[in-house]
């Protein structure tokens, strides 16, 4: 079976660093050096994507896999009739959860990172809004993880495996819609 690289070592290894800050702030009670540190460098992670979702390669930039109302809108439908084609890249549902789990990511970056200035110290509003982040943030997540192995099933292919090695199968019997040629 053919296979293609569509996600490239900085997004793989990005995403698993995300991954590490994630699991580890879990078990890191707010406030501890080891919290900040991970919170720092998870923020700083997903700054990195961002400049490289602009100058990355093709599976990698926004262009390729932005949620534009035209690529959502019939994705969603489609796939309210089990009906969603694949995509080698980001479909666009995933993109969604893509550019909200590193939204959330900033957003608990920033507010942690306030919180430990003169000016936001102890601040209870900033800090419930942290919380609410983070709850949020572990809901994405589960959602996240849950859809992937559901694609993984649905097009018998290894989302999980692809982000460890990078590569997909370009073939798996089912026709990608709307994929641009691969050299």
């Amino acid at each position: 079976m053919k296979k293609i690289r569509v996600w490239d070592p900085l997004v793989r290894l990005l995403h698993w660093v995300l991954v590490g800050c994630v699991i580890s702030n879990l078990f890191n009670a707010s406030g501890h050096f080891a919290h900040r540190t991970l919170g720092l460098i998870a923020a700083g992670a997903v700054t990195v994507r961002l400049v490289w979702g602009f100058v990355g390669p093709q599976y990698a930039r926004f262009s390729d896999w932005f949620p534009t109302p035209t690529r959502l809108i019939p994705y969603l439908r489609a796939l309210l009739r089990n009906q969603a084609p694949r995509h080698l890249g980001h479909n666009p549902a995933a993109a969604v959860m893509m550019l909200t789990l590193m939204a959330l990511v900033l957003g608990l970056g920033v507010s942690g990172y306030l919180m430990t200035t003169d000016a936001f110290y102890e601040n209870e509003t900033l800090q419930g809004v942290h919380e609410s982040l983070v709850s949020i943030l572990q809901a994405a997540v589960i959602v996240h993880v849950l859809a992937a192995l559901y694609e993984s099933w649905k097009h018998r292919e290894n989302l999980i495996g692809s982000m460890v090695h990078g590569y997909k199968p370009v073939d798996t019997g089912f026709k990608p819609e709307n994929e641009k040629k691969t050299p």
